[in-house]
């Protein structure tokens, strides 16, 4: 084996030499920002409201496998086993204040120890963290977009089965998100072979609550695809006054019902049987499940050069015209970047564990890092970063190679000199520190506000 302090040379140039012998280094030193802002908005000390059922007195706090894994999240590191080979990275260590981080069989044990109640205890995290952003910046309008997909299962894992719309076998989650601010409102790991809007009422139910409650001034809309229209939906919607637009499945009688439209649409393309051509409509309709009539509005289209005609159905609470409410329904497409975005950049499949109730948690968790990173996007990030994907974050200020030095009272992370997003790695710092002072004129006028 070659000693790793000998020099290495290339064929290519001879002059060119290479060695391991730099000293204490770090490719990931803009992970630091992150974790200044966690410590800047308080979301550090959310982490010790999670503890697991163990009595043992441990080093490695509950509160400290939370920090450790999520932290890891954030730069990329998605398994347990990557624990052992960042034992030692620096930033982590220092985030964490240990000389060394919690081992891939102490992160497993910890897994294995989560149940029914730490899922109550990450959910209330979630929540406590949308507090904490409507405290920074309160949107005035909320879009719930609901939908599921497929997490793949790998071995004799509990709860996986086959799905037949994904015609594979795994997990089938339902996901909650917020259209306009990309949050991820809430999750819930289910069976593979579930159906799309199984359970989806009881796993909405919560989050209705919570909004009608906490926020009760805030407008709230819930779009759904064919798969979600369920009366149950319906009907919790119509509980908590929150609007809804969700697609129906087309069939004959919705078709019939569109009729008179088709017509006039059929009559208008007599002369002009190539151009694109749209129509829309609404009408007032009660299927059988249903507990009283509902609108429905509705879109025709021909497509550019065909003859056949297209139907999109849409059952809605809302009073705006048929066409800007179909759409409103056709933005939900977003959602599905969302998605992709948490499966590929936040391991959202990373759900390794035999339990499925370990498995909830894991993603849970996985869920709780995309939130705590995209609170980070929205208020601290340099403008010109903040519409990117995670990846693309990442390699601008977290993939930064630094060399650390220890001196007699401060630890220095000294970052590459020809770093290409210097600019945005300072603006962010500064962004974070402003913040800082934000939320401490905003905490002051709570205090006062109480104590009158």
């Amino acid at each position: 084996m070659i000693n790793i302090i000998n020099d290495f040379s290339f064929k290519f140039n001879s002059s060119v030499k290479l060695n391991f012998d730099g000293g204490d280094l770090t490719s990931d030193s803009g992970g630091l920002l992150i974790e200044e802002f966690m410590h800047v908005t308080g979301i550090k000390n959310l982490f010790k409201m999670f503890k697991t059922k163990d009595s043992a007195v441990r080093y490695h706090t509950d509160a400290d496998n939370l920090h450790q894994v999520i932290s890891q999240i954030f730069l990329s590191y998605y398994n347990d086993n990557d624990a052992d080979e960042l034992a030692y990275e620096h930033v982590l260590t220092t985030a964490l204040n240990k000389d060394r981080l919690a081992s891939q069989p102490s992160l497993s044990r910890f897994f294995s120890r989560m149940d029914e109640t730490t899922i109550k205890q990450i959910n209330c995290i979630m929540a406590e963290l949308r507090r904490m952003a409507y405290a920074i910046k309160r949107p005035e309008f909320i879009v719930f977009d609901l939908d599921s997909t497929l997490l793949d299962t790998y071995g004799n894992q509990e709860g996986k089965a086959f799905n037949f719309h994904y015609q594979n076998v795994g997990y089938h989650p339902l996901l909650c998100y917020d259209s306009l601010t990309k949050d991820l409102i809430g999750v819930a790991l289910r069976e593979g072979s579930k159906y799309c809007s199984k359970d989806a009422a009881d796993f909405l139910e919560p989050i209705f609550k919570e909004y009608t409650e906490s926020y009760p001034d805030m407008k709230c809309m819930l779009r759904g695809d064919s798969g979600f229209a369920s009366p149950e939906i319906y009907d919790l919607c119509e509980k908590y006054g929150i609007s809804y637009v969700i697609r129906l499945k087309e069939n004959n009688i919705l078709r019939q019902q569109a009729e008179a439209t088709l017509e006039k649409l059929k009559k208008a393309v007599d002369f002009n049987s190539l151009d694109y051509a749209c129509a829309y409509g609404e009408f007032n309709y009660q299927a059988s499940s249903w507990k009283h009539p509902r609108r429905v509005v509705f879109k025709i289209e021909k497509p550019h050069g065909q003859m056949i005609y297209m139907y999109t159905f849409v059952v809605t609470s809302m009073e705006s015209e048929a066409q800007q409410l179909i759409k409103a329904y056709c933005k939900r497409g977003t959602m599905e970047n969302f998605i992709k975005e948490g499966k590929n950049e936040f391991g959202f499949s990373h759900v390794s564990s035999q339990s499925m109730i370990v498995n909830a948690n894991r993603f849970l968790i996985h869920a709780l890092a995309y939130n705590i990173f995209n609170l980070f996007r929205r208020f601290a990030l340099s403008k010109s970063l903040r519409n990117c994907n995670a990846n693309t974050i990442r390699m601008a200020v977290f993939k930064i190679a630094g060399k650390i030095v220890n001196k007699s009272r401060y630890k220095y992370f000294k970052l590459c000199s020809n770093c290409v997003h210097k600019e945005e790695f300072i603006e962010t710092f500064i962004n974070i520190q402003q913040l800082y002072t934000q939320l401490n004129i905003f905490t002051k006028h709570q205090n006062a506000v109480n104590n009158s």
